[in-house]
């Protein structure tokens, strides 16, 4: 079944007189299970495109399903309910709470979502002993280490089951070593049957994913199956048992 279907997606904005088009009759599908990669170079139009798909932009002409639900004549509110029920984002930076702990920052989408305050403290220990955080979810951001951080931020967008994982340059604000436990992470997590969709300008970091789909100046040129030659190191070893 398909994730996400993007037919003739165009978006442009308007500076001045002149328009700009940014993205310029975008069609792509992902499945359901799958880990799909976007990269391009700066100014692609890789940003609107994940803003697109993660429902924060409204495209200026043709059609978006996110998971079998027909999102084009949605109004805002509609849009983020549909996006807190179905869309966990993982960020370069964390956007963790720094007042708040590891568990009390991956409570947050589900006091939102109305979930019980003993549901919702019982979800957040088991998504932060996956990840191998249960011991730390009574740290504070400033507390732990970047990747640690990722890790955190990875079990609140799981928090509430999402049925797509964004992740926008989540290994951009690590060093490289980290930053490979965290893509091997999410490998785990895509074989375990989350559908994520990878947004990068790094090639290198694409090349981690089953799909690489290659965006230029609005437009796919290219849209390829990959396999990733990732090898599971220690940390992330430690995620499966």
């Amino acid at each position: 079944m398909k994730m996400i279907e993007l037919q003739n997606i165009k978006k442009s904005y308007s500076r001045g007189v002149e328009e700009l088009m940014i993205l310029k009759d975008v069609s792509l599908s992902i499945d359901k299970g799958e880990f799909v990669a976007i990269v391009g170079p700066s100014g692609s139009g890789k940003s609107t495109l994940m803003n697109t798909i993660g429902l924060l932009d409204v495209p200026t002409s043709g059609s978006y399903m996110l998971d079998g639900v027909a999102t084009e004549k949605m109004k805002d509110d509609e849009l983020a309910g549909l996006r807190n029920r179905k869309i966990g984002f993982i960020f370069q930076q964390f956007n963790l709470l720094p007042r708040l702990t590891a568990i009390e920052n991956v409570e947050l989408p589900m006091i939102y979502y109305g979930t019980p305050k003993k549901e919702r403290r019982e979800r957040s220990q088991n998504m932060l002993e996956m990840l191998g955080m249960g011991q730390r979810s009574h740290h504070k951001p400033s507390e732990l280490s970047g990747g640690q951080q990722q890790r955190v931020a990875i079990a609140r967008a799981l928090a509430i089951g999402p049925s797509l994982l964004l992740a926008d340059e989540p290994t951009g604000a690590l060093d490289s070593k980290t930053g490979q436990e965290v893509l091997e992470l999410m490998l785990h997590l895509n074989e375990i049957g989350n559908t994520i969709v990878l947004i990068t300008h790094d090639l290198h970091i694409a090349e981690n994913a089953k799909r690489i789909v290659t965006i230029r100046d609005g437009l796919i040129v290219g849209d390829l199956l990959n396999e990733p030659q990732t090898q599971k190191s220690e940390a992330a070893v430690e995620v499966t048992v």
